[in-house]
């Protein structure tokens, strides 16, 4: 089945405007996302969907730039933008990932599609595999969400709250009695660590981290960022009293 990872990119983020778009270590930080998401061997294409809003053409510009593939849709609606891309590049299993997490783990996508895969490999049993759902073991910053075009397509015909067309999946896991869903689990809970870029606090902690992994083009891992947090343990104060924005806000 042809497997589309699309990463969601603006620059009119509501606490960091034009995060997307800061330079980290001389790459941007959509530019890490996609070269992150791009390395996960089981993803056929990757695509950026951005809006068409004039501000965002400097996402659009980067991406191409990159040789990256761009789809431009409704400014606010990014349910919409979702459901556009995965049309037009013809998907049969989606992913979604958001731009501003620059520590993206190829290698948990990769792990996640596998699974994903055995899962449905007789027939589809799931429709929904998330490391964010379901009691969260991960980071946050490696939210991962993979689902199945025909929940896609539903979600589409029959999401209309604003929440759920702002944060595109609530539709599927709010309503368990429709879409069958499973949640990916770390082996340790890895929950206490934040990895997304939100505020300025995210952004020095993940620079600090740049600076002392980043060697050329290698992606670096969980692995090697937390045990980089283990010799630097004070590093994680840094936006730890940071809280997530809830659905609707």
């Amino acid at each position: 089945m042809k497997t589309v990872a699309i990463i969601q990119a603006r620059m009119g983020s509501t606490r960091l405007p034009g995060k997307v778009m800061r330079d980290l270590c001389g790459t941007s930080v959509v530019g890490w996302v996609l070269r992150r998401v791009q390395a996960c061997p089981l993803v056929d294409e990757v695509v950026v969907a951005t809006t068409t809003d004039a501000s965002d053409d400097v996402v659009e510009e980067e991406v191409r730039r990159l040789g990256g593939l761009v789809y431009r849709g409704h400014p606010e609606n990014v349910l919409s933008r979702y459901c556009g891309a995965a049309a037009e590049r013809e998907a049969e299993v989606v992913i979604r990932v958001t731009a501003d997490c620059p520590l993206y783990d190829p290698e948990v996508l990769t792990r996640m599609l596998e699974r994903f895969r055995a899962l449905n490999a007789e027939a589809v049993t799931v429709d929904y595999l998330s490391n964010a759902w379901g009691g969260r073991t991960w980071p946050r910053g490696l939210d991962t969400e993979i689902f199945t075009r025909a929940a896609l397509d539903t979600v589409c015909r029959e999401a209309t709250k604003p929440y759920e067309l702002e944060h595109v999946t609530p539709y599927i896991y709010q309503h368990p009695g429709v879409f069958r869903m499973q949640s990916f689990k770390s082996d340790v809970d890895l929950s206490r660590h934040r990895w997304t870029l939100d505020t300025i606090e995210d952004w020095l902690l993940i620079e600090a981290i740049y600076k002392g992994l980043r060697d050329g083009e290698r992606i670096f891992g969980t692995d090697e960022v937390l045990a980089f947090l283990d010799r630097y343990p004070e590093l994680i104060k840094l936006n730890a009293h940071v809280e997530q924005k809830k659905l609707g806000q």
